[in-house]
């Protein structure tokens, strides 16, 4: 407060010395104008660094570190940081207490990937007639489906395996890691010392407290690849990206699938130009959409399982045999020391870091991963881990704030949905304005070809400029398809360039070009092409 004072009074005092137009221009002027513009930045700086030393100094620091860096879980965010730090050749550690690869390999995205891929075929074969082809009714075994999961998990497994990340430098720890102080963690009955801690714990499954709930044992994300009999009657409890993908494999494998979803569509994060043309798939495919509805309770009756929602005022009851939770997921915060240092946790259960992912009261800390956000996907953790493993090793000399500019997602339904950016209802929501472009699948060649002619291209753009805003992909391998796109926002290139680059033909991936051809028909400059229809017609004469 006193050294801001101080400043002010100084710009005050050099302003009433002003007598000409020549004093504006005076050195004590100009530096009283940058006084008054790093000010709140140096302010802001000084109180977090006393604000950080004040929780340090409750612990004693080591007089030498066993370690520069200590990772705590092994999934993606960890062990990218782990792997970065030990290339730029810092002594780190990383503990795992269960599996390494964490929820992505083991119960995310690779068995959801590889159900997903097995559904997909099952379903070719219904659609043989679409391909010129005879019919034929293919045997199902369900729990040869689930074992093919497991081969793929095994498979990809030596990528993130221990003996792997030994190789690269890093000393990977098997245990169950509690932190005693910031610098301090214990593991395995041994207290070892790092000058930085880095939090990947990942997140969990939410489990809500539903009545009823304890009577049956709820699927999840996290306990589904332990089936080995199909259900006959599976409730999705969950409309969102998790449920989505889910209830279409099992759907498609022939179970009868109930989607339960609370709003008043499913994917509410997309556009509902989007969740109209899932939810027709979805019932296309037979799977029964039911939005809207409010879990209530689960009853156990002499015919089974039954779930019983509330919609439009009035009780529905759901039969089922299995009950699929896909509600979202919860950061693992507790259990490792975390509430003990009193960790800030932020209303969402997440750990509160700052812009280069720190925890705001110990500056050594960083947390990378689903168990801070805001995204929760395995891209963006090995994003944020890029950022935690320089920052943690290379503060204060250097140090990067994490960019989300340019944050892809996809969810891989079928039709696919892609998105980098904003949407169509976030510009709205944002009093962004935009441009809407439009281009329809349905017309590209090779979709067609395919048979897989459907979904579209939505890409928003700054009002008379070809600058892209936000693209959302609805279609075939829309999750590929879209790379072109982030590649050219993460670079600053415009609808132009990607209308004057070649594409392949046929590919999907000419959608994109189509859709910058639609952009440009719309935006093409109508005084110019006059000239050009009289210059023309100055030719022809």
């Amino acid at each position: 407060m006193l050294a801001g004072t101080l400043v002010y009074v100084n710009a005050g005092t050099e302003i009433s010395k002003i007598e000409s137009l020549k004093g504006i221009l005076s050195p004590g002027l100009l530096l009283s104008f940058s006084l008054l513009g790093v000010m709140p930045l140096i302010s802001k700086w000084i109180v977090g660094y006393f604000r950080s030393r004040k929780h340090l100094k409750r612990f004693k620091k080591p007089s030498k570190f066993d370690y520069n860096m200590v990772v705590i879980g092994g999934g993606s965010a960890g062990l990218v940081s782990a792997y970065i730090a030990s290339a730029v050749k810092a002594k780190v550690a990383l503990i795992e207490k269960h599996k390494m690869g964490g929820d992505c390999l083991n119960t995310g995205c690779v068995p959801s990937k590889a159900l997903i891929r097995s559904a997909k075929i099952f379903n070719y074969f219904r659609r043989a007639n679409e391909f010129g082809l005879e019919t034929v009714a293919p045997q199902l075994q369900f729990s040869k489906v689930m074992e093919r999961v497991q081969r793929v998990i095994h498979e990809v497994e030596p990528h993130d395996s221990i003996e792997r990340y030994t190789e690269l430098g890093v000393e990977c720890i098997t245990g169950e890691a509690q932190i005693l102080s910031p610098y301090e963690i214990q593991v395995n009955g041994k207290t070892i010392t790092t000058k930085n801690i880095v939090v990947a714990t990942g997140a969990r499954p939410l489990v809500p407290k539903i009545p009823g709930l304890e009577l049956v044992k709820p699927l999840t994300s996290d306990n589904i690849w332990n089936l080995r009999e199909q259900p006959k009657q599976l409730v999705v409890l969950g409309g969102g990206p998790i449920g989505c993908e889910l209830a279409q494999s099992f759907a498609r494998l022939g179970t009868k699938v109930t989607l339960v979803e609370m709003a008043n569509r499913i994917m509410v994060r997309e556009d509902e130009d989007v969740s109209e043309v899932v939810a027709k798939s979805f019932s296309q495919e037979g799977l029964n959409i039911l939005t809207s509805h409010k879990a209530l309770r689960i009853e156990n009756g002499q015919s089974g399982s039954r779930l019983i929602c509330e919609s439009s005022g009035k009780e529905v009851a759901i039969e089922f045999d299995q009950i699929l939770l896909a509600l979202g997921r919860k950061a693992n915060v507790t259990g490792f020391g975390l509430e003990k240092l009193g960790v800030e946790i932020s209303n969402r259960g997440t750990v509160v870091a700052d812009e280069f992912l720190r925890t705001t009261n110990f500056p050594n800390i960083y947390v990378c991963g689903d168990v801070t956000g805001p995204y929760q996907f395995t891209h963006t953790a090995a994003h944020q881990a890029w950022y935690v493993a320089v920052n943690a090793l290379f503060s204060p000399f250097k140090t990067f704030k994490v960019d989300y500019r340019v944050i892809p997602w996809c969810t891989f339904s079928d039709p696919e949905v892609a998105r980098v950016g904003l949407n169509e209802s976030e510009a709205k929501e944002k009093g962004i304005e935009h441009q809407v472009t439009k281009y329809g699948i349905e017309d590209l060649d090779r979709a067609i070809a395919d048979s897989e002619a459907h979904g579209f291209v939505k890409v928003l753009t700054a009002p008379g400029s070809d600058k892209i805003l936000g693209v959302t992909i609805v279609g075939h391998h829309a999750g590929d398809i879209i790379a072109e796109y982030v590649t050219a926002m993460k670079y600053g290139l415009g609808l132009n360039k990607i209308l004057g680059t070649i594409h392949i033909y046929p590919t999907l991936s000419e959608a994109n070009k189509y859709a910058a051809g639609v952009w440009k028909r719309k935006n093409a400059p109508q005084l110019a092409l006059k000239i050009l229809s009289r210059f023309h017609e100055w030719r022809r004469n």
